[in-house]
């Protein structure tokens, strides 16, 4: 494990650097110093971050973009009525004006309640906790009690993997180059990889998962092999090892030729 730590370090070091981040969904956080509204952005961010990237960005850019000045103040100044009015016809894919109104309706009621979202997450976990899943199980459950937002938000007391979710909680309690942080209470050692296609195949090539369906056991299981290499951050590699397979020029192969 301490040759590979060697390898993915390396990788670390070429290609967890801003310059790599766009176009990702992550850009939209930058966007806010104040933590108030960066988890609200990010979170948002988050929910939005399938299918092609441009219409990610896109779809993002115009929700933010109506959450002005900032997204608390938007958020705690208006009535359940006045955000339908203002996303009236919106639609992403299988998400429609309702899901969207349901989402930051139900995060407006969480912010309401615990005044930040990293607040809510906290009340969720407790000491023993060894993951992030206990207290984004609460956070879920605060934003989605009605199930009135459709598949936006995934449900971590299910078999999903909840990758968004979990690429949220990155995003949020890590902090480099890449990720902008400002959670300060949860430890990036209770962070699981945000699964998707690249990520399953990647934790398949280090030897970590021999699991064919990327739901949250095969997350775990990715997770603890990275445990092995740097227990206290698991994460790390994350975003530098995803670049290989999305970005022009890093390919796959690339990759495994580096590890």
């Amino acid at each position: 494990m301490i040759h590979l730590k060697d390898k993915l370090e390396c990788i670390y070091l070429k290609y967890n650097k801003r310059e790599y981040v766009d176009p990702d969904p992550l850009l939209f956080l930058y966007d806010y110093p104040e933590k108030k509204n960066r988890e609200i952005a990010g979170f948002i961010a988050a929910c939005f971050a399938y299918g092609r990237v441009e219409q990610i960005m896109k779809t993002v850019s115009h929700i933010l973009g109506k959450l002005v000045p900032f997204p608390f103040d938007y958020l705690m100044s208006r009535t359940k009525e006045d955000i339908a009015e203002d996303f009236k016809g919106f639609r992403y894919r299988f998400a429609n004006d309702i899901h969207l109104t349901g989402l930051l309706w139900g995060i407006r009621e969480a912010l309401k309640q615990f005044v930040s979202l990293e607040n809510c997450f906290n009340a969720g976990m407790t000491a023993k906790d060894e993951t992030v899943l206990p207290g984004l199980s609460f956070l879920s459950q605060q934003i989605n009690p009605a199930k009135e937002i459709g598949h936006l938000l995934a449900d971590p007391q299910k078999k999903s993997a909840c990758k968004r979710s979990l690429l949220f909680l990155r995003w949020m309690v890590r902090q480099d180059q890449v990720d902008p942080g400002g959670w300060g209470e949860a430890s990036p050692s209770q962070l699981i990889v945000p699964l998707d296609t690249h990520m399953h195949k990647i934790g398949t090539m280090l030897g970590f998962t021999r699991r064919k369906g990327a739901d949250m056991k095969t997350a775990l299981e990715i997770t603890r092999g990275f445990k092995k290499v740097l227990r206290e951050d698991p994460v790390k590699y994350d975003f530098c090892l995803t670049r290989f397979g999305i970005r022009k020029g890093l390919s796959m192969d690339h990759l495994r030729k580096m590890i």
